[in-house]
């Protein structure tokens, strides 16, 4: 009944309900959208300003609502700023040190080491046969998922040296020191993630690409986009 109720009066003011997503509402103009996303009585909007405001007025207009402000999601978390959203997971990095027991480790301000141009030295080529393979006792796989993890959502520049060690199943200690060299580094730039740049003529997030190189230091706490 509830829903049945919400999803009738938002679709009467023009919003747009994908029956894939039925808990999820849009709406969008050229200039300005909203996105509401249901989950039981809770209400989570995205969108810019004007229209936020104006879908919260709608909102409250029919039902009784309690207005929790902007929020900070975790992994990723989302934090607001006047000249645009920080996007992190500094929480989530934490945990992965945690979890593999490199949260006392030594920081890093590099995540990875410089590689050589030939291939019998380089530390990344693949098993060779008079190396020792390491067994399941040794969590290759599931630091290689985690970190993949970051990787996609707030941390490309870690993303090719992921792509790299992701390539082998089982590994050996040249690739087992590398996964340790990559949480070292993490531990050193826990903080760091994407910047989103407010566009200041529409109130909306800009997008234009920009790159943060893995060479500059780890002083750096903000990747901007």
């Amino acid at each position: 009944m509830w829903y049945n109720r919400l999803s009738e009066y938002l679709l009467k003011e023009g919003y747009v309900n994908n029956p894939i997503c039925p808990c999820i509402f849009i709406k969008k103009s050229e200039t300005r959208f909203a996105i509401i996303a249901m989950y039981v009585d809770d209400l989570n909007l995205v969108g810019t300003p004007e229209e936020l405001t104006r879908t919260t007025n709608y909102l409250k207009k029919e039902f009784e609502m309690k207005d929790l402000g902007k929020q900070n999601l975790v992994s990723p978390t989302i934090e607001h700023f006047p000249n645009g959203v920080l996007v992190h997971q500094s929480t989530y990095i934490k945990k992965v040190l945690k979890r593999f027991y490199m949260d006392k480790a030594h920081p890093l301000s590099s995540p990875m080491v410089v590689r050589s141009l030939d291939v019998k030295n380089d530390p990344f080529r693949p098993c060779e046969k008079d190396e020792e393979l390491f067994g399941p006792e040794v969590p290759y796989l599931s630091a290689i998922g985690a970190l993949m993890y970051l990787a996609n959502c707030t941390r490309p520049n870690i993303a090719f040296l992921i792509n790299l060690l992701a390539r082998y199943a089982r590994s050996n200690s040249r690739h087992w020191n590398s996964i340790k060299h990559i949480l070292r580094y993490l531990r050193e730039t826990t903080n760091m993630g994407l910047f989103y740049l407010r566009n200041q003529s529409n109130n909306c997030l800009d997008m234009r690409c920009g790159y943060l190189s893995i060479h500059i230091k780890a002083c750096h706490k903000v990747v901007c986009v």
